[in-house]
């Protein structure tokens, strides 16, 4: 089935706003600064370590620690990744360099 021009604006359109609706809706509903919401202040305190727990478990469910590499190019990556975030605090730093250290290790020494 091909959309026509009409309809994939309409699809876009209505993508746009449901993605700005639910980034700007908390920030709608939570407006009143004075506004002391013990389970608000819960969530903004335990969901970024839940998020960084997640993502871990993530990207290393489909590690094979049976395989040709047993996991080491993952290993590798992860003490990186935890040596340079402690050594320079920047998150961003940190994941980059991780993020190009698997890359080598999977597509120049592991391959």
């Amino acid at each position: 089935m091909t959309l026509t021009s009409i309809q994939t604006f309409i699809i876009i359109c209505m993508l746009t706003l449901g993605t700005v609706t639910t980034r700007f809706l908390p920030f709608i509903i939570f407006k009143n600064p004075k506004l002391n919401n013990s389970y608000i202040n819960y969530l903004g305190q335990v969901l970024p370590y839940s998020t960084v727990g997640f993502l871990i478990v993530y990207c290393l469910k489909d590690v094979n620690f049976r395989g040709s590499t047993y996991g080491i190019p993952e290993a590798i990556a992860i003490v990186c990744i935890i040596v340079l975030h402690y050594w320079k605090e920047n998150a961003l730093l940190s994941i980059g360099v991780g993020t190009g250290v698997y890359m080598i290790l999977l597509q120049i020494v592991f391959k």
